[in-house]
């Protein structure tokens, strides 16, 4: 097949203008804020309206995964080309899916707009800057870090420790060279107070968790006033609000507050919100985007980040649960590369035959499959998402191995056939929807310590033995209490590519535990993040990064990007 990007350019001249998309879910041009002629936001007084009106919310569909290879495996194609599917099946339908970040177009992983004739459009707008919307949030964020540095060094009235800020800056950029800097070089005079601090990517910033999860913009507000940037020389704890950063901020992210509306490649219409990474942080678009969605559409299909014990898991303890976002159904995307990497293949030979290989790694599956049905009592629809390398026999094998493990599957081909790939699919989920009692069993109570909280986490949805704390982690386990945050959810900061927190621990190992380095507290967002297995919220680039392909000529054509 041809590149992602050269399908997009091609596409181009079939695409509508957004103004005529958005009529099929009830809106007008006065409810847009235009960016060009395919991108628009939705104005204020829409959103209240919209959000206010007596229209009962359509149900819910969430795509998660199997755990994943390093280049994912098709969440995000599977979600637009179902989409697709349920517009030819004559239903009323939008998605609601997370912004892609820069860090991983440039990357490894790519964007995040779907592929082959499953995608959104325009690809390269919306993989780049799209409408600022990452850029407004970076600059919030390090506005706050220059307002702390600003405060320190003018008099510092807060008596806040230098040594003891935890606020850092954010760049929507690759760079580990930035996780541990110096700053205030050059004396007081020219750099401030010296002091050590770093860099996250801004997907983990928890100003993009805040605006995912604010509804409007008094939430947004309170929320950024709430966050925790440090403590003073008597370990009292400083917010952004006693600095007067909120106005600021806010002001910077007036616009980005407001969800962007697109469309896919057969016209459904969609949003594009948010993206905080869920491996960092909580995987999911924005709650205010999710809600418009079901208040225009009888069905909203969204995803979670990475595989379904991080982004569906997330989405379940945290959001669901606060904003009563109950899924009426739930796909999970398996891959035969992904059967074949947890297998033991290695990633150069991911679309090799290989039977053996796809038997093993089906046990990462199969335990994704007993999570949703004995944990979280969501029976999955399981999408085998087919590639155009896979073997026939392959796909046979794991049809049966789903109807032996009492699994509802559909076959997609939505990759390489768009919505009409994905029939079965949606057919297949609407069968879900009609049985399903729309129920939803959360992992932990609010009210648990922790710590127990932490453990459920741990051994319920990873299959661990139990969890061991460094120092640290029990030390900022006690100043949590303390300060009496105890009650927030868990947003476990662990690595995408295992069940568990080491990276190499494929399948659905037991016999080991989860290890907590440390566990951050988000004021702001409302969520207490353990950080396992050295994860680092500001990646690094791989050996040959996806920059070094791309390129644009003199007339605009774009390679590369995928």
């Amino acid at each position: 097949m041809k590149p992602d990007i050269e399908i997009s350019q091609e596409k181009a001249k079939d695409m509508k203008d957004i103004r005529e998309i958005v009529k099929k879910v009830g809106l007008t041009e006065d409810d847009l804020q235009l960016y060009g002629k395919y991108i628009a936001k939705l104005n204020q007084d829409t959103i209240a309206r919209v959000l206010n009106s007596d229209k009962e919310e359509g149900k819910l569909i969430f795509v998660t995964a199997m755990t994943a290879s390093k280049a994912g495996e098709g969440k995000t194609v599977t979600s637009i080309g179902l989409s697709q599917a349920f517009a030819k099946l004559g239903k009323s339908v939008m998605f609601a899916i997370r912004e892609p970040s820069m860090g991983p177009t440039f990357g490894i992983k790519g964007g995040a707009t779907g592929g082959g004739y499953s995608q959104v459009y325009p690809m390269v707008d919306i993989d780049l800057h799209f409408t600022g919307d990452l850029h407004a949030i970076t600059s919030a964020h390090n506005l706050l870090a220059a307002l702390i540095d600003n405060h320190i060094t003018k008099g510092n009235k807060l008596n806040i420790d230098p040594t003891k800020v935890t606020w850092p800056r954010a760049l929507d950029v690759n760079d580990r060279a930035l996780r541990n800097i110096i700053t205030g070089l050059g004396g007081r005079r020219l750099g401030g107070d010296i002091r050590n601090t770093g860099f996250v990517i801004t997907a983990a910033s928890e100003i993009m968790a805040i605006l995912a999860l604010s509804m409007d913009m008094k939430e947004l507000k309170e929320r950024l006033g709430n966050i925790l940037i440090g403590y003073t020389y008597d370990d009292k704890p400083v917010y952004a609000k006693d600095l007067n950063a909120v106005g600021a901020m806010a002001l910077i992210l007036k616009d980005a507050i407001k969800p962007n509306i697109v469309q896919n490649f057969e016209g459904v219409p969609g949003f594009i919100h948010c993206g905080p990474f869920a491996n960092i942080a909580h995987g999911n678009s924005s709650i205010l985007a999710t809600k418009l969605a079901l208040k225009l559409a009888d069905y909203v299909i969204t995803e979670g980040g990475f595989a379904a014990d991080l982004g569906f898991e997330k989405f379940c303890d945290i959001v669901a649960r606060k904003y009563n976002t109950i899924p009426s159904a739930v796909v999970l995307v398996a891959s035969i590369r992904a059967l074949h990497i947890h297998g033991g293949a290695p990633f150069e030979k991911g679309f090799e035959k290989n039977i053996d290989a796809l038997a093993k790694g089906a046990e990462n599956l199969a335990k994704h499959i007993d999570n949703m049905k004995t944990k979280f009592k969501v029976p999955p629809v399981v999408a085998i998402n087919r590639f155009p390398q896979d073997d026939d026999e392959e796909i046979e094998w794991l049809r049966n191995w789903c109807i032996e493990q009492g699994a509802e599957f559909a076959v997609s081909e939505v990759f390489s056939k768009g919505g009409e790939g994905g029939i079965d699919l949606a057919k297949a989920v609407l069968a879900a929807i009609e049985k399903g009692e729309k129920q939803l069993n959360y992992i932990y109570e609010l009210d648990d310590p922790v710590k127990v909280k932490i453990e459920k986490l741990a051994k319920q949805v990873y299959g661990a033995d139990g969890v061991e704390y460094s120092p640290k982690a029990l030390d900022d386990i006690k100043l949590i209490e303390k300060l009496g945050y105890a009650n927030f959810p868990i947003c476990m900061a662990k690595t995408q590519l295992s069940i568990t927190d080491k990276v190499g621990l494929l399948g659905a190992p037991t016999g080991w535990k989860l290890n907590v380095d440390e566990v951050r507290l988000y004021t702001g967002a409302q969520f207490i993040v353990p950080v396992a297995g050295r994860m680092f919220l500001m990646p690094g680039l791989p050996p040959v990064p996806a920059a070094e392909r791309m390129d644009i000529d003199e007339n605009g054509y774009v390679v590369g990007l995928e």
